[in-house]
């Protein structure tokens, strides 16, 4: 079954529809109305069966971290790395669990390649797409929901870019001096940030950050400027005449430092890598954080790539196959 996009006017007619029913009845639409999700599964008909067989959940300790997709018969998965660390178990759409071990890691791309283990095992696995005929701007695209039961649907939403590393930060001010020998002052700590929830308070001076003595705040900027959020550190501060060593694992800069957007404010969980990725495709479908990891798909059940950052409550960064592809492919020859 093929799907068109002039079905579109259809569905603006529809709308007319709706919007004429409202203005004369002034109610509330029926849920049937109101939920599309039925419709699009039917207008996805055989290339939903192929997206969920290619795309799995990951647990530990019976909680769903990530999604993947298969991406060999012999049972290899791909995922978001800093997602699906610690994963023991995945799930299939029809709910078969499997022990996994984690067997190679890129930290440029944040993937993570997975292989099932027990008895030997034929799998189904994704089909790439061509990039140059799916990713335009506003071109539709489906990943599966949390449950793996339903399609979520939603567009291209921005055009592919190089996504920089913004770096990790601590969520404290400091005082702007250019040199000191006895610690850099800290003047405050932003609420609910990293250095509130490790223990870091106004008046600590940091004196060492990983064992390296801080003379300047410029030197500590720099040192967070080459970190990620999710980095672990440890601080020697001066806090009231006493040395004392405080573990912090840094945060994001936008949370860090945009506590009142209200966009994020709105958002809910995000990931925890979000920058530093060597090309994205940004979408909008509605996926939560612990979808990173599963497939961006074409309506035709082809795999886009990688969904590998939910960025906030309209935003969702993938890594395209282009970029994938160099990584799994000298992984599975290592492997095999």
């Amino acid at each position: 079954m093929k799907f068109h996009l002039s079905s579109c006017f259809l569905l603006s007619g529809f709308t007319c529809f709706l919007l004429g029913d409202l203005n004369e009845k002034h109610d509330s639409l029926p849920s049937e109305l109101r939920i599309n999700g039925g419709s699009i599964t039917k207008i996805l008909g055989k290339y939903k069966d192929e997206i969920l067989q290619s795309s799995v959940k990951l647990f530990r300790n019976d909680k769903l971290i990530a999604q993947g997709i298969l991406v060999d018969s012999a049972g290899y998965i791909l995922s978001k790395a800093s997602s699906s660390v610690g994963a023991r178990t995945m799930r299939t759409f029809n709910n078969q669990s499997f022990p996994i071990r984690i067997r190679k890691r890129d930290e440029r791309t944040d993937l993570a390649l997975w292989q099932v283990l027990g008895p030997p095992k034929i799998w189904e696995t994704v089909q790439w797409v061509d990039l140059n005929q799916s990713t335009a701007l506003g071109t539709w695209s489906t990943a599966t929901g949390r449950a793996m039961s339903e399609i979520k649907l939603g567009v291209i939403s921005a055009n592919p870019r190089i996504i920089l590393r913004e770096g990790g930060v601590m969520g404290v001010l400091l005082e702007d001096l250019n040199i000191s020998t006895s610690g850099i002052p800290i003047t405050e700590v932003l609420p609910h940030s990293s250095g509130d929830r490790a223990g870091l308070i106004i008046g600590d001076r940091i004196l060492k950050v990983d064992g390296r003595a801080m003379q300047s705040t410029d030197q500590i900027n720099q040192l967070m400027h080459n970190k990620d959020p999710g980095d672990l550190l440890t601080l020697r501060v001066n806090r009231k005449g006493k040395e004392v060593d405080i573990r912090i694992t840094l945060g994001h800069r936008s949370v860090g430092f945009d506590l009142f957007n209200r966009n994020l404010l709105m958002s809910g969980p995000v990931s925890k890598r979000r920058d530093h990725f060597p090309f994205v495709i940004q979408n909008d479908l509605p996926l939560e954080k612990e979808m990173m990891g599963g497939g961006l798909f074409s309506l035709k059940g082809e795999c886009l790539g990688i969904n590998i950052a939910r960025v906030d409550r309209v935003s969702n960064y993938t890594l395209p196959y282009p970029i994938i592809l160099p990584v799994l492919n000298t992984w599975l020859r290592e492997l095999r």
